[in-house]
């Protein structure tokens, strides 16, 4: 039988128009104070404003840098510390909401955090990465233990992931699942493994029916060679926007509409069989059935040294 015939027009509608991304992907290298930080996100969202885009995403550990060595304890802050004022300031300021990450002091032990500012400078969302990746991460970060955050921003249900976290298929599913339209992930993605950005982030958004702006550093730290190549993948699968591998800031365009359409067309989600799948093989989630007519459904050689 074949299928439904795909969509070629837009399917945003004057109810829900299209969302307008940034994603910074750079500067390259670890910042050299926190007021440095501070100021590239500042240029980021001035220029991410007159672009016309309503969000700027970074990418993983976006203040502060990822190989951090003995430093990280001295820059982790707690919830709502310095970092998090600075960001809600520059993001009212500007008028558009901000995805940033740093390590989040709590307690005595620090996750690897990304929090959702909104374009009025209150706090959205936080997110903290549940899938640590190689030695050094799970030396030095504790993992979260919340599979599913998110918000709603411009009527787009938004989710977080942090890099390694998008290439377990659960996590993806379960957001699909809880609703989630637009799932930001920023990343720190390092040479040789530039086909998760190139092929799997856009199989992950294809085999949910999401949009997903995979946000990636890029330069080099220490002994890593981050490749960037930060994307929009789309829910049909096709990839709209796709930096390059050096410092720009990326935009692109989410069609709220192309939820729906992509889940129309292919029905994964719909036609699932959780009845046959063994017991811890998918998500412990009911489908969410209001987005869409038919559903919303030891060491590496990827760890610094």
């Amino acid at each position: 039988m074949p299928s439904p015939a795909r969509s070629a027009v837009p399917l945003a509608t004057p109810e829900r128009p299209a969302l307008r991304l940034a994603l910074a992907q750079g500067p390259a290298g670890v910042p050299a104070s926190r007021e440095a930080a501070l100021a590239a996100l500042e240029d980021a969202a001035e220029r991410a404003a007159a672009g016309g885009a309503a969000l700027l995403v970074g990418s993983e550990l976006s203040m502060t840098g990822y190989v951090l060595g003995d430093r990280l304890p001295d820059l982790a802050e707690p919830a709502d510390g310095p970092t998090d004022r600075a960001v809600a300031r520059i993001a009212a300021r500007h008028g558009v909401a901000i995805a940033h990450g740093r390590p989040e002091l709590s307690g005595q032990v620090v996750h690897n955090t990304v929090r959702l500012t909104g374009p009025d400078g209150a706090t959205l969302a936080e997110y903290r990465k549940t899938h640590l990746y190689g030695e050094w991460e799970r030396e030095v970060f504790v993992a979260g233990d919340r599979p599913v955050v998110g918000a709603e921003l411009h009527g787009l249900r938004v989710g977080l992931l942090i890099c390694y976290d998008v290439e377990f298929p659960e996590a993806v599913r379960a957001h699909a699942l809880a609703g989630t339209e637009l799932l930001l992930v920023p990343t720190a993605l390092m040479a040789p493994h530039d086909f998760v950005a190139r092929h799997l982030v856009p199989v992950r958004a294809a085999e949910n029916g999401i949009h997903i702006a995979y946000v990636n550093r890029c330069g080099v730290e220490g002994d890593l060679r981050f490749v960037g190549l930060s994307c929009l993948a789309a829910p049909d699968g096709s990839v709209p926007a796709r930096a390059g591998e050096d410092g720009e800031l990326l935009f692109a365009e989410v069609d709220p509409g192309a939820t729906a359409e992509a889940r129309r067309v292919t029905p994964y989600l719909e036609d699932r069989r959780p009845d046959l799948y063994p017991p811890g093989c998918a998500p412990d989630c009911p489908l969410d059935r209001t987005v869409g007519p038919a559903a919303v459904p030891g060491p590496t050689d990827r760890h610094p040294a």
